[in-house]
């Protein structure tokens, strides 16, 4: 953790010793549920939401398959953590102020996303713009695209003409009115 000031604690920046320490799985977690995300372990049918119940192990036996992050505090800056995530297959981003085109951008570049993610869902995130949804041409994997709520989408029809012909497998759902 980096320290800004009395009692404050910069939980966006990214600690690449504890990483290194705990594993890109771990160290994941620890960042998302700081910042009010779930995520859920593969072969577990519960999500883990509790920062101090986060289960212990050997490096690796815990690894991240979904993060739903609804109403969490997530933003760019902390998403090198999910740089060293293999097996997330689905993330939810639900009422988070603070996610933006950027993140999206983000996101789509990370190769180990690109071969794993086949689903998410942006919902309420009024940062999100045309820009950022077509970036998610790069998740060469994502099978399923739920979009609802995203005032920032202007060019509806031509956004989602460009996305389906880069992701022609892609099921795209939308509820935009």
């Amino acid at each position: 953790m980096i320290w800004k000031g009395i009692g404050e604690v910069d939980e966006q920046r990214v600690d690449h010793e504890r990483i290194r320490a705990v594993g890109p799985d771990r160290a994941a977690s620890e960042w998302l549920l700081r910042c009010g995300a779930l995520v859920r372990y593969q072969g577990s049918p519960k999500w883990q939401q509790d920062y101090n119940g986060l289960p212990t192990g050997p490096l690796g036996k815990y690894r991240i398959e979904a993060i739903n992050a609804t109403e969490s505090c997530i933003m760019y800056r902390g998403f090198d953590y999910l740089d060293g995530l293999e097996h997330v297959t689905d993330i939810k981003l639900e009422k988070c102020m603070y996610i933006q085109d950027e993140c999206l951008q983000r996101l789509s570049q990370t190769s180990n996303l690109q071969r794993s993610l086949q689903q998410l869902k942006i919902i309420s995130c009024g940062n999100v713009t045309d820009k950022g949804i077509l970036a998610l041409h790069k998740l060469t994997n994502l099978e399923y695209l739920y979009l609802s709520d995203l005032p920032g989408i202007r060019e509806k029809e031509k956004t989602f003409r460009v996305l389906q012909q880069a992701l022609p497998n892609l099921k795209l759902e939308l509820d935009l009115e």
